[in-house]
């Protein structure tokens, strides 16, 4: 056989099988004697020495190619799986994968996007010069470029599976990561491609609604979907080490004991005011694993208050939540705060505000109860206040004002959810200067001297006493978790919910990060 003619045989296989190794190439090439015995083969003249899927796809590509959408003349011994998209030999490999005569993945076609190609070379010049260039695209470059690659995705499978728009969206955010990152100033969101994934997925699925019937959707939906569903018996514990690395350590460290755990336990509830913090930080990790076995096995807060009393204070809770997460609780906000509240304001106050009558609203308000004071505090609380409006969540489940000089004794805790709560000693937050936090309607703190480190003291008790957010500031809270506390897992959720299907991020917090970085957030 000529040199050349090798060559175009070997060419046709791997254009189609791309990953097919050379001692199948060339036993297949064997098979052959010429590009003119492709109109004849079968499936059976190829399975001595490839897989029958395989044997499948090359047929398939073949036949396309040479009898166009006209019937195949040569019969065949096994029955041939036919793709009116499948691919001409000349072909890239992007084009070469294979969908079913319905253009829905088979189970003998699951794989129709594996070596899906993405078409970077039909997307505009200047959305390809913004991603060569690291920059970010228009919200409308982005519309675009979704609106092609789905449009490409569907010519190669008519059905694609949220795992396969997944991948998709993960590779090209992989390729041009400066550009199409879920970022905040080069944090990381989640795994970084969630908005990518979510905007394919909502194209996908506004191209298919009007062909697909919606017994079939519901029936795929059912049997693909890829979102976090876990099993009602497993949801508290899966929520309760959400963001954990060390929930529940299973030994004592080397240098403590049973009766050394007790003594420390005993020398912390002996301390009063007067103490080091670097003593107590010290105590408080050396007793870690008695701390998180009396949480884990569900002591009563009233309980650990009285064991446990810096747990609650702003040396013991953060050094417990460092163990816990190998997050520093107030170190870790305070950075963030300090790299991204401006700009988060900035676009609260002069873009979200323009759009949202509940934003404009909480703004106005502030405005007038902050006056003239300034400070970090006050950043933080007009910060959390025009969260609360954008994501139309309630203040009232967050933190209440009473009258500056009450005491613990004198709060009524009738109306106190139980989820940590703060309680602003004044007529606002901005003109208090003493908060209370309460858990469990129990107050366990009634001395925190700036908002801020009632904020962290609040977030910080979700994790150390594995306590779930509440549905009605899942957003909120999953937006100051994720961008001001670093608290980024890739899966699984901190959120209390009876719902089955619950997403590994926020689809509204992917939306603000979105939304920020098209106004130039980085």
């Amino acid at each position: 056989m000529a040199e050349s003619q090798l060559k175009n045989i070997g060419d046709a296989i791997t254009r189609v099988l791309p990953d097919l190794p050379d001692q199948l190439v060339k036993s297949v090439e064997d098979t052959l004697k010429t590009t003119d015995d492709l109109k004849y083969i079968t499936e059976n003249d190829l399975l001595p020495v490839l897989k029958p899927i395989q044997a499948r796809r090359l047929v398939a590509a073949w036949t396309q190619n040479i009898s166009g959408t006209s019937t195949p003349k040569s019969v065949h011994s096994s029955p041939v799986v036919v793709f009116p998209s499948a691919p001409s030999i000349s072909s890239s490999p992007a084009s070469s994968t294979s969908t079913s005569s319905s253009g829905i993945c088979t189970p003998l076609t699951l794989n129709c996007l594996e070596r899906f190609e993405i078409p970077w070379q039909r997307l505009p010049e200047e959305l390809i010069q913004n991603l060569e260039r690291q920059k970010r695209p228009s919200a409308r470059q982005r519309r675009e470029m979704v609106r092609i690659v789905v449009s490409e995705i569907m010519k190669n499978c008519k059905n694609p599976t949220k795992h396969n728009i997944r991948e998709i969206a993960k590779r090209m955010v992989a390729r041009y990561p400066k550009s199409l990152q879920d970022v905040i100033d080069g944090d990381v969101i989640g795994p970084g491609y969630h908005s990518l994934s979510k905007q394919l997925q909502a194209r996908v699925e506004n191209v298919k609604r009007p062909d697909t019937p919606k017994v079939i959707k519901r029936k795929a939906a059912s049997h693909y979907d890829d979102t976090d569903e876990i099993p009602a018996e497993q949801r508290a514990s899966v929520q309760d080490t959400y963001g954990c690395i060390s929930w529940e350590p299973k030994h004592l460290p080397l240098s403590e004991t049973v009766e050394s755990q007790l003594e420390k336990k005993e020398e912390m509830k002996m301390l009063k005011n007067n103490y080091s913090t670097d003593v107590v930080k010290e105590l408080v990790k050396c007793t870690y694993y008695t701390q998180r076995k009396d949480i884990n096995k569900g002591e009563s807060i009233q309980k650990l208050c009285q064991e446990w009393p810096f747990l609650f204070n702003e040396v013991g809770m953060p050094a417990h939540f460092q163990e816990l997460t190998g997050v520093n609780l107030m170190g870790n906000f305070l950075d963030n705060v300090d790299k991204k509240g401006a700009r988060l304001l900035k676009f609260l106050r002069y873009v979200d505000a323009q759009k949202s009558k509940r934003v404009l609203n909480a703004l106005l308000k502030l405005q007038t109860e902050r006056g003239q004071s300034s400070g970090c505090s006050q950043e933080v609380i007009e910060m959390l206040l025009l969260l609360l409006a954008h994501f139309d969540e309630k203040e009232d489940l967050l933190f209440h004002c009473v009258e500056t000089t009450s005491l613990a004794e004198d709060v009524q805790m009738e109306k106190v959810p139980p989820t940590p709560f703060i309680i602003v000693c004044g007529s606002s937050c901005f003109a208090a200067e003493t908060f209370m936090l309460s858990i469990n309607k129990k107050i366990v703190n009634d001395h925190i001297t700036t908002f801020t480190s009632a904020i962290c003291l609040m977030f910080g008790s979700y994790y150390c006493f594995n306590i779930h957010y509440p549905v009605e500031l899942r957003s909120t809270l999953e937006f100051l978790q994720r961008c001001f506390f670093s608290i980024n897992p890739e899966r699984g959720t901190k959120v209390e919910s009876k719902k089955k299907k619950m997403f590994s991020v926020n689809p509204r917090v992917l939306t603000l990060i979105s939304d920020i970085a098209d106004h130039e957030w980085i």
